[in-house]
Protein backbone atom coordinates (compact mmCIF):
# COMPACT_ATOMS: atom_id res chain seq x y z
CA UNK A 1 0.00 0.00 0.00
CA UNK A 2 0.90 3.42 -1.04
CA UNK A 3 4.53 1.82 -2.64
CA UNK A 4 4.56 2.82 -6.24
CA UNK A 5 6.93 4.17 -8.89
CA UNK A 6 9.31 1.27 -8.97
CA UNK A 7 9.50 0.75 -4.52
CA UNK A 8 7.05 -1.81 -4.88
CA UNK A 9 9.11 -3.61 -7.17
CA UNK A 10 12.20 -3.40 -5.50
CA UNK A 11 10.58 -4.36 -1.31
CA UNK A 12 9.06 -7.10 -3.44
CA UNK A 13 12.61 -8.61 -4.94
CA UNK A 14 14.32 -7.55 -1.37
CA UNK A 15 11.27 -9.67 0.23
CA UNK A 16 11.50 -12.93 -1.72
CA UNK A 17 15.45 -12.93 -1.31
CA UNK A 18 15.30 -11.78 2.44
CA UNK A 19 12.78 -15.10 2.95
CA UNK A 20 9.43 -14.06 2.66
CA UNK A 21 6.76 -16.00 0.90
CA UNK A 22 3.48 -14.13 1.24
CA UNK A 23 2.91 -10.90 -0.89
CA UNK A 24 0.30 -8.69 -0.23
CA UNK A 25 -1.37 -6.20 -2.96
CA UNK A 26 -4.50 -5.04 -4.02
CA UNK A 27 -6.08 -3.20 -7.12
CA UNK A 28 -6.82 0.09 -5.62
CA UNK A 29 -3.31 -0.14 -4.17
CA UNK A 30 -2.18 0.77 -7.78
CA UNK A 31 1.19 -1.55 -7.66
CA UNK A 32 -0.35 -5.43 -8.82
CA UNK A 33 1.87 -5.16 -11.61
CA UNK A 34 4.83 -4.23 -9.36
CA UNK A 35 4.25 -7.36 -7.37
CA UNK A 36 4.22 -9.48 -10.50
CA UNK A 37 6.91 -8.14 -12.38
CA UNK A 38 9.17 -8.59 -9.17
CA UNK A 39 7.50 -12.45 -8.62
CA UNK A 40 8.11 -13.23 -12.05
CA UNK A 41 12.10 -12.39 -12.08
CA UNK A 42 12.67 -14.09 -8.88
CA UNK A 43 10.56 -17.72 -10.67
CA UNK A 44 13.51 -16.97 -13.63
CA UNK A 45 16.11 -16.45 -11.59
CA UNK A 46 15.42 -19.99 -10.10
CA UNK A 47 14.76 -18.25 -6.93
CA UNK A 48 11.23 -19.51 -6.52
CA UNK A 49 8.94 -21.37 -8.09
CA UNK A 50 5.40 -20.33 -8.47
CA UNK A 51 4.07 -22.58 -6.08
CA UNK A 52 6.68 -21.21 -3.50
CA UNK A 53 5.01 -17.67 -3.02
CA UNK A 54 1.47 -17.03 -2.14
CA UNK A 55 -0.14 -13.96 -3.69
CA UNK A 56 -3.29 -12.34 -1.88
CA UNK A 57 -4.87 -9.32 -3.97
CA UNK A 58 -7.95 -7.62 -3.45
CA UNK A 59 -11.78 -6.88 -5.41
CA UNK A 60 -12.22 -3.28 -5.46
CA UNK A 61 -15.36 -1.62 -4.48
CA UNK A 62 -16.27 -0.03 -7.78
CA UNK A 63 -16.54 -3.97 -9.17
CA UNK A 64 -18.81 -5.41 -6.80
CA UNK A 65 -21.79 -5.91 -8.92
CA UNK A 66 -21.66 -9.97 -9.94
CA UNK A 67 -21.20 -9.54 -13.10
CA UNK A 68 -17.75 -7.56 -13.01
CA UNK A 69 -16.38 -9.59 -10.47
CA UNK A 70 -14.83 -12.12 -12.86
CA UNK A 71 -13.66 -9.34 -14.93
CA UNK A 72 -11.99 -7.17 -12.24
CA UNK A 73 -10.16 -10.92 -11.63
CA UNK A 74 -9.05 -11.04 -14.77
CA UNK A 75 -8.09 -7.28 -14.66
CA UNK A 76 -6.18 -8.20 -11.93
CA UNK A 77 -4.35 -11.37 -13.25
CA UNK A 78 -2.89 -9.71 -16.72
CA UNK A 79 -2.02 -6.53 -14.41
CA UNK A 80 0.25 -9.44 -12.03
CA UNK A 81 0.72 -11.44 -14.93
CA UNK A 82 0.06 -14.60 -13.40
CA UNK A 83 -2.45 -17.26 -14.47
CA UNK A 84 -4.17 -17.63 -11.11
CA UNK A 85 -3.74 -16.04 -7.38
CA UNK A 86 -3.88 -17.98 -4.43
CA UNK A 87 -6.42 -15.88 -2.40
CA UNK A 88 -8.68 -13.16 -3.84
CA UNK A 89 -10.73 -10.59 -0.99
CA UNK A 90 -13.50 -9.04 -1.24
CA UNK A 91 -11.68 -5.70 -0.16
CA UNK A 92 -14.95 -3.93 2.01
CA UNK A 93 -18.24 -4.74 2.60
CA UNK A 94 -19.25 -1.37 1.10
CA UNK A 95 -20.12 -0.85 -3.13
CA UNK A 96 -19.20 2.47 -4.96
CA UNK A 97 -20.58 3.14 -8.71
CA UNK A 98 -19.20 1.81 -11.71
CA UNK A 99 -17.32 5.15 -13.54
CA UNK A 100 -14.47 2.95 -14.89
CA UNK A 101 -11.68 0.44 -14.10
CA UNK A 102 -9.54 3.41 -12.76
CA UNK A 103 -12.61 5.51 -11.27
CA UNK A 104 -11.89 3.89 -7.63
CA UNK A 105 -13.62 6.49 -5.48
CA UNK A 106 -16.41 7.85 -7.71
CA UNK A 107 -17.72 11.38 -6.81
CA UNK A 108 -20.88 13.18 -7.54
CA UNK A 109 -21.35 16.93 -8.52
CA UNK A 110 -20.93 17.58 -4.18
CA UNK A 111 -18.14 16.14 -4.50
CA UNK A 112 -19.97 12.92 -1.85
CA UNK A 113 -18.95 9.56 -2.66
CA UNK A 114 -20.89 7.60 -5.03
CA UNK A 115 -22.32 4.61 -2.65
CA UNK A 116 -24.56 1.85 -4.32
CA UNK A 117 -26.78 -0.62 -2.50
CA UNK A 118 -24.93 -3.97 -3.37
CA UNK A 119 -25.36 -7.28 -0.65
CA UNK A 120 -22.06 -7.95 -0.28
CA UNK A 121 -23.65 -11.74 -0.18
CA UNK A 122 -24.27 -11.40 -4.20
CA UNK A 123 -20.25 -10.38 -4.61
CA UNK A 124 -19.51 -13.75 -3.07
CA UNK A 125 -21.54 -15.59 -5.12
CA UNK A 126 -19.62 -14.21 -7.96
CA UNK A 127 -16.42 -14.92 -6.01
CA UNK A 128 -17.17 -18.70 -5.36
CA UNK A 129 -17.28 -18.88 -9.49
CA UNK A 130 -13.86 -17.35 -9.78
CA UNK A 131 -12.51 -20.89 -7.16
CA UNK A 132 -14.44 -23.15 -10.04
CA UNK A 133 -12.41 -21.17 -12.75
CA UNK A 134 -8.79 -21.68 -11.26
CA UNK A 135 -8.76 -17.76 -11.38
CA UNK A 136 -8.16 -18.11 -7.54
CA UNK A 137 -6.79 -21.01 -4.87
CA UNK A 138 -9.03 -19.88 -2.39
CA UNK A 139 -10.98 -16.54 -1.19
CA UNK A 140 -11.72 -14.61 1.90
CA UNK A 141 -13.04 -11.04 2.86
CA UNK A 142 -11.29 -8.06 4.34
CA UNK A 143 -12.65 -5.23 6.58
CA UNK A 144 -15.41 -7.27 7.85
CA UNK A 145 -17.13 -7.11 11.17
CA UNK A 146 -18.53 -9.75 13.73
CA UNK A 147 -22.18 -9.78 12.15
CA UNK A 148 -21.21 -9.16 8.24
CA UNK A 149 -18.88 -12.19 9.14
CA UNK A 150 -21.64 -14.46 10.79
CA UNK A 151 -23.88 -13.91 8.24
CA UNK A 152 -21.78 -14.77 5.51
CA UNK A 153 -20.58 -17.82 7.21
CA UNK A 154 -24.44 -18.79 6.82
CA UNK A 155 -25.27 -18.29 3.20
CA UNK A 156 -22.20 -19.34 1.18
CA UNK A 157 -20.97 -22.28 -1.00
CA UNK A 158 -17.54 -21.95 -0.08
CA UNK A 159 -16.71 -20.48 3.15
CA UNK A 160 -14.03 -17.62 3.45
CA UNK A 161 -10.96 -19.10 4.39
CA UNK A 162 -9.94 -15.45 5.70
CA UNK A 163 -10.63 -11.86 6.82
CA UNK A 164 -7.84 -9.23 7.05
CA UNK A 165 -8.33 -7.04 9.61
CA UNK A 166 -6.64 -3.49 11.27
CA UNK A 167 -4.80 -5.32 14.49
CA UNK A 168 -2.07 -3.23 16.49
CA UNK A 169 -2.19 -2.97 20.45
CA UNK A 170 -4.52 0.23 20.13
CA UNK A 171 -7.39 -1.84 18.37
CA UNK A 172 -6.40 -5.58 19.50
CA UNK A 173 -9.36 -7.33 17.90
CA UNK A 174 -9.84 -10.09 20.14
CA UNK A 175 -13.51 -10.77 19.80
CA UNK A 176 -13.23 -10.73 16.01
CA UNK A 177 -9.71 -12.90 15.61
CA UNK A 178 -11.83 -15.39 18.19
CA UNK A 179 -14.69 -16.10 15.77
CA UNK A 180 -12.26 -16.71 12.93
CA UNK A 181 -10.67 -18.94 14.67
CA UNK A 182 -14.03 -20.77 15.57
CA UNK A 183 -14.86 -20.88 12.34
CA UNK A 184 -11.25 -22.05 10.85
CA UNK A 185 -11.01 -18.55 9.27
CA UNK A 186 -7.31 -17.09 9.54
CA UNK A 187 -6.69 -13.93 10.05
CA UNK A 188 -4.37 -11.03 8.60
CA UNK A 189 -3.11 -7.85 10.28
CA UNK A 190 -2.82 -4.86 8.65
CA UNK A 191 -1.47 -1.89 10.27
CA UNK A 192 0.21 -3.73 13.07
CA UNK A 193 2.56 -0.49 13.81
CA UNK A 194 -0.76 1.25 13.38
CA UNK A 195 0.29 3.29 10.92
CA UNK A 196 3.39 4.56 12.46
CA UNK A 197 4.25 8.05 11.91
CA UNK A 198 7.59 9.48 13.19
CA UNK A 199 6.80 12.99 12.60
CA UNK A 200 4.12 13.13 14.52
CA UNK A 201 5.32 10.82 16.98
CA UNK A 202 2.43 8.45 16.65
CA UNK A 203 0.74 6.14 17.62
CA UNK A 204 1.93 6.71 21.05
CA UNK A 205 2.59 3.15 22.21
CA UNK A 206 5.58 3.27 19.73
CA UNK A 207 6.95 6.02 21.92
CA UNK A 208 6.30 5.23 25.12
CA UNK A 209 9.30 3.93 27.57
CA UNK A 210 7.22 0.49 28.64
CA UNK A 211 7.64 -0.99 25.10
CA UNK A 212 11.60 0.32 24.93
CA UNK A 213 11.60 -1.62 28.17
CA UNK A 214 10.19 -4.93 26.38
CA UNK A 215 12.15 -4.24 23.18
CA UNK A 216 15.62 -3.71 25.32
CA UNK A 217 14.48 -6.80 26.80
CA UNK A 218 14.66 -9.06 23.90
CA UNK A 219 17.14 -6.96 22.10
CA UNK A 220 14.62 -5.85 19.21
CA UNK A 221 13.26 -2.58 17.76
CA UNK A 222 9.92 -2.03 19.00
CA UNK A 223 9.00 -2.54 15.75
CA UNK A 224 9.71 -6.44 16.18
CA UNK A 225 8.14 -5.92 19.29
CA UNK A 226 4.69 -5.05 17.84
CA UNK A 227 4.98 -7.12 14.84
CA UNK A 228 5.51 -10.82 17.55
CA UNK A 229 2.52 -9.04 19.88
CA UNK A 230 0.00 -9.25 16.94
CA UNK A 231 1.60 -12.50 15.82
CA UNK A 232 0.98 -13.68 19.42
CA UNK A 233 -2.60 -12.30 19.14
CA UNK A 234 -3.44 -15.19 16.67
CA UNK A 235 -2.84 -13.16 13.39
CA UNK A 236 -0.65 -13.16 10.15
CA UNK A 237 0.96 -9.27 10.85
CA UNK A 238 1.27 -7.74 7.22
CA UNK A 239 3.75 -4.67 8.05
CA UNK A 240 4.67 -2.92 5.16
CA UNK A 241 7.90 -1.52 4.23
CA UNK A 242 10.02 -0.41 1.32
CA UNK A 243 13.24 0.24 3.38
CA UNK A 244 15.90 -3.00 3.09
CA UNK A 245 16.80 -2.89 6.71
CA UNK A 246 13.29 -2.41 7.80
CA UNK A 247 11.92 -5.58 5.47
CA UNK A 248 14.55 -7.42 7.22
CA UNK A 249 14.24 -6.44 10.06
CA UNK A 250 10.44 -7.33 10.17
CA UNK A 251 11.11 -10.69 9.11
CA UNK A 252 13.07 -11.31 12.26
CA UNK A 253 10.49 -11.83 14.69
CA UNK A 254 10.91 -15.79 14.69
CA UNK A 255 13.48 -16.02 17.51
CA UNK A 256 11.80 -14.75 21.09
CA UNK A 257 8.46 -14.94 22.56
CA UNK A 258 6.64 -12.19 25.06
CA UNK A 259 5.50 -13.04 28.05
CA UNK A 260 2.15 -12.85 29.91
CA UNK A 261 3.47 -9.30 31.72
CA UNK A 262 4.26 -8.51 28.60
CA UNK A 263 1.30 -8.82 27.01
CA UNK A 264 -0.76 -7.24 29.66
CA UNK A 265 1.39 -3.72 29.37
CA UNK A 266 0.13 -4.18 25.29
CA UNK A 267 -3.10 -4.69 25.59
CA UNK A 268 -3.23 -1.69 28.07
CA UNK A 269 -3.18 0.60 25.16
CA UNK A 270 -5.98 -0.76 23.54
CA UNK A 271 -8.67 2.23 23.41
CA UNK A 272 -10.39 0.59 19.77
CA UNK A 273 -9.01 3.60 17.81
CA UNK A 274 -8.40 2.89 14.40
CA UNK A 275 -6.17 3.97 11.17
CA UNK A 276 -8.21 2.93 8.61
CA UNK A 277 -11.59 4.36 9.36
CA UNK A 278 -12.98 4.74 5.14
CA UNK A 279 -15.07 7.19 6.84
CA UNK A 280 -16.44 8.26 3.11
CA UNK A 281 -18.60 5.37 3.07
CA UNK A 282 -20.30 6.05 6.69
CA UNK A 283 -23.76 6.23 4.94
CA UNK A 284 -23.15 2.35 3.66
CA UNK A 285 -25.56 0.26 5.27
CA UNK A 286 -22.44 -2.54 4.63
CA UNK A 287 -20.30 0.79 6.58
CA UNK A 288 -18.34 -1.98 8.92
CA UNK A 289 -17.12 0.29 11.36
CA UNK A 290 -21.14 1.30 12.90
CA UNK A 291 -20.87 -1.85 14.97
CA UNK A 292 -19.61 -1.49 18.75
CA UNK A 293 -18.73 -5.34 18.82
CA UNK A 294 -16.44 -4.64 15.50
CA UNK A 295 -14.37 -2.57 17.48
CA UNK A 296 -14.17 -4.25 20.71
Amino acid sequence: FQSTEGDCERAVLHAIDVGYRHIDTAYFYGNEAEVGVAVRKKIAEGVIKREDIFITTKLWCNFHEPERVEYACRKTLENIGLDYVDLYLIHWPFSYKYRGDNELIPKDANGEVELVDIDYLDTWGAMEKLVDLGLTKSIGVSNFNEEQLTRLLANCKIKPIHNQIEVHPALDQKKLIALCKKNGILVTAFSPLGRHNAQLRTPSFMYDGKVQTIADKYNKSIAQVLIRYVMELGTIPLPKSSNPKRIEENFNVFDFKLTAEDHAILDSYHNGERVAHARQAIKSKYYPFNVYSACF
